[in-house]
């Protein structure tokens, strides 16, 4: 249900963030929601206490309040909330010729992350990140295999042969390599430990596959003179282990918790 003003600066938001937290919360210091008229954007942490949150912005937006101010919330039992901890929320309003700007701060840094390969478990994943915090830049040899539709952190580029994509990655990338071809999953795989020797600076390389055609890889690339030590930062199989199902949904999860957990953005 919309939540409609008529008094107060028009277009104004509310900028609520977390100033200061003291044991069990559900989010961290610096989390941070907008709160217009209308809308939310971004979570303190939901519940009861953001419920409070945002009446207490709305309030200030209809007095058109001018004054920073700060709240503490107890997460216990009068809130509904159970953490035990507590919550400073400081709640400052924006005029609407400052929004964009403030909106522009707030954007998060977004990971640099590479993707060969669109096939299933491919677009799988590329959904899987569409609300996470990485830029994404997926790579097909094949230039019609792109679907019309993607998450807006992510763009496509046909790279014919798909390994000559690698030298030009940003730094710091995460590497899935998934392609339609071991041929090519091989060559993906030989320029990305030549940039590692090189630059050192993609900090997570996995390759889709089993044991047995790591095995196979592994015999490859040592005789295109890579050593014990260069071999052992690729990561092969993918994804967290324990996870049986070979469903492309099922498979990106895995992958992406893998990602959150061994190279955070």
């Amino acid at each position: 249900m919309k939540v409609v003003t008529t008094n107060g600066p028009s277009g104004a938001v509310v900028h609520v963030t977390v100033s200061a937290t003291r044991g069990s919360v559900p989010r961290e210091k610096g989390a941070w929601m907008l709160v217009s008229a209308d809308e939310t954007q971004g979570t303190i942490g939901g519940g009861h206490v953001e419920h409070e949150a945002t009446a207490l912005a709305r309030a200030m937006l209809v007095e058109g309040a001018r004054d920073v101010r700060e709240r503490e919330y107890k997460l216990g039992p009068s809130l509904g909330q159970c953490c035990g901890g507590e919550m400073t929320l400081r709640f400052a309003l924006v005029d609407a010729g400052d929004v964009g700007a403030l909106r522009t701060r707030l954007a998060p840094k977004l990971a640099p992350l590479a993707l060969f390969g669109g096939g299933h478990v491919g677009r799988a994943i590329i959904n899987a990140l569409g609300p996470l915090r990485f830029a994404v830049n997926w790579i097909d040899s094949r230039d019609e295999i792109f679907p019309e539709q993607m998450p807006a952190n992510a763009q496509c580029e046909h790279s014919d042969p798909v390994h000559a994509a690698v030298p030009s990655l940003p730094t710091q990338s995460r590497v899935l390599i998934m392609s339609f071809s071991h041929a090519e999953d091989l060559d993906v795989v030989a320029a990305c430990l030549k940039r590692m020797r090189e630059s050192n600076d993609l900090p997570y390389v996995g390759l889709i596959g089993s044991k047995t055609k790591w095995a196979t890889f592994r015999h490859r690339l040592e005789q295109r003179g890579f050593t014990e030590a260069e071999l052992a930062r690729i990561t092969c199989p993918i994804g967290i282990p324990g996870i049986s199902g070979k469903e492309p949904e099922v498979i990106a999860a895995s992958v992406v918790a893998q990602i959150l957990q061994l190279a955070p953005p």
